[in-house]
């Protein structure tokens, strides 16, 4: 016998930006599928369950209209499913090549980091978010979708409304006023530059949609540029300052990661297992359709809440400690399935063999500062939001 999605009312939505994870432990102890009232939304926190879901696509789709991205961005390939996905996934392909990661990407990457790490030099602290992190994501993201140059701060401008407007569930008007307008302004960004990209074939996502074979419409362009904002910014900002953090918060682990190099990799994927920076998307129910003993009714909307399912217990020892030595075993921070991340070896490539190691072996003693300590917020997304640190010069 199957049991309808239980309901809870009983939780801050303000505990969820705080710290999600007392609260998805319970819902994880409650039921597979747990409507939570706060939230608006059915979610699913066990590991086991949204790997089910993201293998059968049919019955649990990505093609969702109510989605709050397709009313801030527009219907973008990371809403559809099959053969519209993709196409999108095929358009965008060229950028994220192997080959012209290694040539053309990997040394502007490195060439941002150094000037970003020689200006911190200077001094003998920081708070990475704004002095590392957001800026290298922000420039590196410029360079890679093919926008004329701008201050960095206007592109994390733009995803921050974006995602705050993709996460809204609790209907802030605010919220969705700025995420609009991000979404306009992203609009007039793009239609400065797309003529040229058209003209002059190049390994940015710009050119490779407006010279996709058939080209991507204009709508289509707009909808997955915000789109690629929203995650590809926010996703390796927040795996730099939780890969610091980690490693800062064990001094240990840190001296061992300094010690053998060829551990980088390892500390990345347990960094974005603890703080998943995309913690929830959602999917819709096709069909009236039994998860784990609980009954779905078509057309429900679920959030997959793949941060809860990265500190499932029954899938991870002492899933709530960073631990870098930890079994190798796969995560769900990246997605899985079809919609598995198209910038994942990017963002391994800047966060675990750029960023960080760089950032380590430049600054001497690098430590958290104790009367200034780091915050970390959000559910939907999650990471650092202050990471103040000191080193020796």
């Amino acid at each position: 016998m199957t049991s309808a999605v239980p309901v809870v009312t009983d939780i801050a939505y303000q505990d969820l930006l705080d710290d999600p994870y007392p609260i998805f432990r319970r819902l994880r102890e409650i039921a597979p599928a747990v409507f939570v009232a706060p939230a608006k939304l059915t979610l699913v926190t066990r590991f086991d369950d949204i790997m089910r879901i993201e293998r059968d696509p049919a019955t649990y789709s990505a093609d969702n209209p109510a989605s709050l991205v397709n009313k801030v961005m527009g219907p973008t390939f990371m809403r559809k499913d099959g053969a519209e996905h993709a196409i999108g996934r095929k358009a965008i392909e060229p950028s994220f090549r192997p080959a012209t990661i290694k040539e053309h990407w990997a040394p502007q990457f490195t060439a941002i980091a150094e000037r970003l790490i020689d200006d911190l030099s200077a001094s003998d602290e920081a708070d990475l978010f704004s002095a590392l992190a957001a800026p290298m994501a922000s420039l590196s993201l410029m360079a890679m979708i093919g926008f004329r140059r701008m201050p960095w701060q206007t592109l994390a401008d733009w995803s921050q409304a974006l995602i705050d407007g993709a996460g809204n569930y609790a209907a802030d008007a605010e919220v969705e006023r700025k995420a609009m307008q991000a979404s306009a302004d992203v609009d007039a960004a793009i239609d400065a530059v797309l003529d040229d990209h058209r003209s002059h074939l190049n390994p940015s996502i710009l050119s490779s949609m407006v010279n996709a074979d058939p080209p991507m419409p204009i709508e289509g362009i707009r909808a997955n540029i915000k789109v690629i904002i929203g995650g590809g910014l926010n996703e390796p900002r927040d795996a730099i300052l939780t890969l610091v953090l980690g490693l800062l918060e064990n001094p240990a682990q840190k001296d061992g990661v300094l010690a053998k190099p060829e551990l980088w990799p390892a500390a990345l994927e347990e960094a974005v297992r603890w703080i998943s920076p995309i913690g929830m998307y959602p999917r819709r129910v096709t069909r009236d359709v039994d998860l784990s003993g609980i009954t779905l009714p078509q057309d429900l909307q679920i959030g997959l809440c793949v941060g809860a399912a990265n500190r499932d217990g029954s899938r991870f020892a002492e899933p709530d400690r960073f631990d870098v030595t930890r079994p190798k075993q796969s995560h769900l921070a990246f997605g899985a399935g079809p919609h598995f991340c198209a910038g994942t070896w990017v963002s391994r490539l800047t966060v675990g063999k750029i960023v960080a190691p760089m950032l380590f072996a430049r600054l001497r003693n690098l430590r958290l500062r104790a009367e200034a300590p780091p915050v970390v917020r959000g559910w939907v997304f999650r990471g650092p939001v202050t990471l103040p640190v000191r080193w020796d010069v």
